[in-house]
């Protein structure tokens, strides 16, 4: 462990700042670099660009959420639900400039978690490093889980346990848990193995996924029924009073989706030149699967046989699917779907071994000497891996008991990812508003190119991510029926959003290490 010491702020003259002439980096430089933050280089750097990018990709994974939440955002807003995807993706848009800022300057593991201290000090990095970790073990289950709507209908061997796949069902609830740990399990393994193997294992994935997003698109826009003036229709909510209520509520698909576009900053330690490369793939990796988003959105609406008949809201995309291909090509479909789920499960629980590790590198967390260690041969923090894997399985095991708790957790879930967000965008306004980054266009990485900047619009993107969060959270946290409690039968879920928060705070009080100082104290704002 390197000696504390405070970091030097991007760009200055030293050890692998990247101020000198040289166009190449090598992990030497990076090294140095990330020895100036008071941190050895423990984790193996052999991330590149392609890898960074599928990190990012793969958590916000739309051919696996999109095909899951589909019928959500359809069911509360009709077709015009379609805006809400440009909507938040603008807002999530204005929060992934300000992560790529922050990427540039503070390239190291657990991205939450140090942007927020760097920013507003240790309680507020402590909470925002909570919250992330809290949501993405959740966010990790729900992925894991979504392989009962696909392999059974891949193969009906598949349902091990009894005969109804349903996930409402208790043998479909049974084997879903069942399914679920198998995965996670196996990404587990491949995290213990070696940052090296989650990349290959990652970048096949993503590759595999972009082909499917691109064959599904074509598909959908080669069989329409209706034109693209579909998404100016309102459909049958759109009928009674208070629309607009109706399609904020269908903005929560989207809201659902487009999260864990910052990934690449959770694996900045083991990227190559991650002050140039982080950055961009942050932008590309939100980018990218908005576009795709979009067109896949569109072209189910646009050749869904019926708007009416109520079977989009309640299918979903598979429906629009299963009427566009023959049943050959819906089965390979749903194999592309299976391996989507698969890197989406990865890329969550990597992201969060990566926090857990840089909060307990920090002495941040109970147990902590024994969660910071990194395997020499492998250069991977294993212990973590696992504990985020068996907590994943303990999450799922909740839906065995009532499906609704379970779906209700990972609805609320996004709210702490949002507030984990927002730990890190409200502390940077306050500092940008002081001056920071003090030393703007004079940073540079490792090859001598500056950092990414937003220059003079940095105070207002900063602004209009602050009041986007602010209105997602609230948005997220109402306390609908429709999403909180839809049989009715437990009406203290419909609180659970507010709810959960509190419990997270309570939570988080009892585990902070209070008294205990940080070993490598920042001085907030450099």
């Amino acid at each position: 462990m390197s000696v504390p010491v405070s970091p030097a702020p991007a760009g200055r003259s030293g050890p692998g700042t990247g101020t000198g002439t040289g166009t190449g980096t090598d992990a030497r430089s990076d090294a140095g670099d990330l020895s100036e933050f008071g941190y050895d280089q423990q984790l193996h750097r052999s991330l590149g660009r392609f890898s960074s990018f599928a990190a990012g990709f793969s958590f916000v994974s739309i051919l696996t959420t999109i095909f899951q939440l589909f019928g959500l955002g359809f069911g509360f807003g009709g077709p015009a639900f379609f805006w809400t995807w440009i909507v938040v993706f603008i807002g999530q848009y204005s929060v992934a400039l300000c992560f790529s800022e922050l990427a540039a300057r503070y390239p190291v593991s657990g991205a939450i978690y140090q942007w927020s201290r760097r920013m507003g000090g240790e309680i507020l990095g402590w909470f925002g490093g909570w919250f992330m970790i809290l949501a993405q073990i959740v966010t990790a289950s729900a992925a894991a889980i979504a392989l009962q709507v696909v392999l059974p209908n891949v193969w009906s061997g598949f349902q091990i346990i009894g005969d109804d796949p349903a996930l409402t069902s208790a043998s479909g609830a049974a084997n879903a848990v069942l399914l679920g740990t198998v995965l996670l399990v196996v990404t587990t393994v491949i995290n213990c193995i070696g940052v090296r193997w989650m990349g290959y294992v990652t970048t096949v994935g993503v590759c595999c996924e972009l082909v499917g997003v691109v064959a599904i698109i074509l598909a959908l826009f080669t069989h329409t029924h209706r034109g693209p003036e579909v998404v100016f229709d309102t459909g049958q909510p759109g009928q009674e009073p208070g629309y607009i209520w109706a399609w904020i509520a269908s903005g929560l698909m989207a809201a659902y989706v487009m999260v864990g576009f910052g990934s690449a900053g959770e694996l900045a330690e083991e990227t190559r030149n991650p002050r140039r490369v982080a950055p961009k793939t942050i932008r590309q990796a939100l980018t990218l699967s908005a576009v795709g988003g979009a067109l896949l959105i569109l072209g189910a609406l646009m050749a869904a046989p019926s708007l009416t008949d109520g079977r989009l809201a309640d299918e979903g995309l598979p429906y629009v699917l299963n009427t566009v291909l023959s049943s050959p090509w819906g089965t390979v479909l749903l194999i592309d779907v299976a391996v989507a789920i698969l890197i989406c499960t990865l890329a969550i629980q990597t992201a969060a071994s990566r926090l857990m590790f840089s909060m307990a590198r920090d002495s941040r967390l109970p147990f902590s000497d024994a969660l910071s260690r990194v395997n020499t041969t492998t250069g991977t923090p294993i212990l973590p891996s696992v504990v985020i894997g068996v907590l994943c399985v303990v999450v799922l095991l909740v839906n065995v008991g009532n499906d609704a708790i379970f779906a209700t957790l990972t609805s609320v879930c996004i709210i702490l990812i949002y507030l984990a967000y927002l730990a890190v965008t409200v502390p940077l306004l306050r500092q940008r508003l002081r001056g920071w980054p003090g030393n703007r266009g004079v940073e540079t990485d490792a090859e001598g190119r500056k950092l990414f900047t937003l220059g003079r619009t940095g105070t207002a993107v900063n602004i209009f991510a602050v009041c986007y969060g602010a209105l997602m959270v609230v948005n997220l946290a109402w306390p609908r029926a429709e999403i909180y409690n839809p049989s009715g039968d437990m009406p203290l879920l419909q609180w659970a959003g507010p709810l959960t928060v509190l419990a997270a705070v309570l939570l988080g009080l009892c585990a902070f290490p209070w008294g205990r100082k940080h070993p490598r104290p920042v001085k907030v704002g450099e």
